[in-house]
């Protein structure tokens, strides 16, 4: 069983994968972010450096590199939970595209790279994953928990509208452009997966979709 988790920053990705791996006895393979070079940089350049040494497109290179890596691990090995996929990230690259990041000829660039990558998984015994976990929630929830979990290069007010750009579109992304696996959605405006009943109702939750 593979699952992957998704969702807009900040709702919980990492503490419900954590959560699965105790239930299912599962491995979890972590999103590429404590020891990312270009991460803090992404986050607190200015415009005009952001231009000049194209940061958005060599994040989105390098994430993509590393759920390459992540993804076809766990599809060679059962019971394995994956905080943030490579079918998560298309939505990204797209969304600092039309931020003007990202320009027309890297998204190219950057697709023709994804569906190789893509195309190779096909070949694997298993081929995708048998369920994904879809955190939603509003952009009030985003923004405090993005607060709570008080990574410094993410908390810039300056970054409200950023964040928002990327929620505006994150339901629209998994209900028409994610098709790898079924999907089970879980509103966390309802849920605190700090709080142990929280916790176990989302529990119930995915393992009942599984």
């Amino acid at each position: 069983m593979v699952i992957v988790i998704g969702g807009m920053i900040g709702l919980g990705k990492t503490t419900v994968a954590e959560m699965l791996s105790e239930t299912l006895g599962s491995e979890v393979f972590y999103e590429s972010v404590d020891d990312n070079p270009i991460l803090p940089l992404f986050y607190t350049a200015s415009q005009a450096e952001i231009e000049a040494n194209r940061y958005p497109f060599l994040l989105q290179l390098y994430f993509l590199n590393s759920r390459f890596k992540t993804i076809k691990d766990a599809l060679k090995h059962q019971n394995n939970i994956v905080d943030r996929s490579i079918y998560e990230d298309w939505y990204f690259a797209k969304k600092n595209k039309e931020l003007g990041r990202i320009s027309d000829l890297e998204f190219q660039m950057y697709e023709k790279l994804l569906e190789n990558m893509l195309e190779e998984l096909s070949d694997f015994p298993k081929k995708a994953p048998d369920l994904m976990v879809y955190l939603k929630g509003s952009f009030d929830t985003v923004l405090n928990r993005i607060a709570l979990r008080g990574r410094s290069y993410e908390l810039d007010d300056s970054l409200k509208s950023y964040y928002k750009f990327l929620w505006e579109s994150y339901d629209d992304w998994v209900l028409n452009h994610y098709h790898a696996s079924k999907v089970v959605m879980i509103d966390m405006d309802q849920y605190d997966v700090r709080n142990d009943a929280d916790k176990q109702a989302v529990l119930e939750l995915i393992t009942s979709a599984l």
